[in-house]
């Protein structure tokens, strides 16, 4: 029994970090209908930038939390205003050629400067491990996982109780009606394309003591987060932290009993099923407008 609460334990605290991974491409889907393939790429960046501060400035990856997140909100920006905003209106087509051809760019661009090598961070709680009875617990991933709880709910409380928030619901549920109304819309799809890729600043600060840093290291994280933003359903900040922390339960207990190889047929299993029964994802909201 014990080897199987240690599967779930660890499928939830690998779950956290999808949930966590998946919060800002969620916003991105729901509300801008970004068909946003170059993510994940944006976190590599921010990894990168977290790896960066450390290596040459000394800067503990979660103390430096704050810089890298305003550098990734700085650098959305940029990317929106030059690229994507050209984009937003067009087919689903166009924007997935856009964002793939961003992904490329990134990787490249990360090959280029920094090579293939994989790059660690090593400090001091790296190895630490927390024994809770039986249960063996690596601390970099319990902070990972209170962090994609904190996130969430942070999220969730801004949509739901701010004005901003309420206009980036609105939008997502009937943009025609929200303009009518006198939200700006071109002005709340830029707000949150910026939100989403500035999430990815955090979820790097607490990835980087956990995985090594390389130029496709985003694409290692890429499949389950579109998994559990499917899965949760497309807008919905609760629906991706429950999404996320199911598939990686699944996964942790896939790969117990049938071995790791059959970890990604799990939760696609699991992903094909949610189609079949509730396309629109298990907490989902209908969109209408244009």
């Amino acid at each position: 029994m014990t080897p199987v609460l240690q599967c779930v334990i660890s499928g939830l605290l690998m779950g956290g970090i999808y949930a966590l991974v998946s919060v800002g491409l969620t916003l991105i889907f729901g509300i801008v209908e970004l068909v946003n393939f170059s993510h994940a790429d944006y976190l590599m960046v921010a990894m990168y930038v977290a790896y960066g501060l450390f290596t040459f400035l000394g800067v503990d990856p979660y103390l430096s939390l704050p810089i890298v997140v305003l550098f990734m909100a700085a650098f959305g920006y940029a990317v929106y205003q030059l690229t994507l905003k050209r984009v937003l209106h067009k087919k689903h087509e166009i924007q997935i050629m856009a964002t793939l051809s961003m992904m490329l760019v990134l990787q490249n661009l990360a090959l280029m400067i920094f090579k293939a090598d994989y790059r660690s961070v090593r400090t001091a709680y790296v190895s630490s491990v927390l024994h809770l009875g039986p249960i063996t617990v690596t601390v970099p991933r319990l902070v990972a996982f209170i962090v994609s709880i904190a996130v969430c709910l942070a999220v969730y409380f801004f949509l739901t109780k701010t004005y901003t928030g309420t206009s980036m619901r609105a939008i997502s549920q009937n943009n025609k009606a929200a303009q009518l109304m006198g939200i700006k819309l071109e002005k709340t799809y830029c707000f949150t394309f910026v939100l989403g890729i500035a999430m990815t600043g955090i979820a790097a600060c607490v990835l980087v003591p956990i995985y090594s840093v390389y130029p496709t290291v985003g694409s290692t994280l890429m499949l389950p987060a579109f998994v559990v933003v499917v899965i949760g359903g497309l807008s919905s900040i609760p629906g991706a932290l429950i999404a996320g922390l199911l598939v990686g339960v699944v996964e942790s207990l896939s790969a117990y009993f049938l071995g790791s190889s059959y970890q990604q047929l799990a939760y696609f299993v699991l992903f094909i099923l949610v189609i079949l029964l509730k396309p629109e994802g298990i907490l989902a909201r209908r969109k209408k407008g244009v």
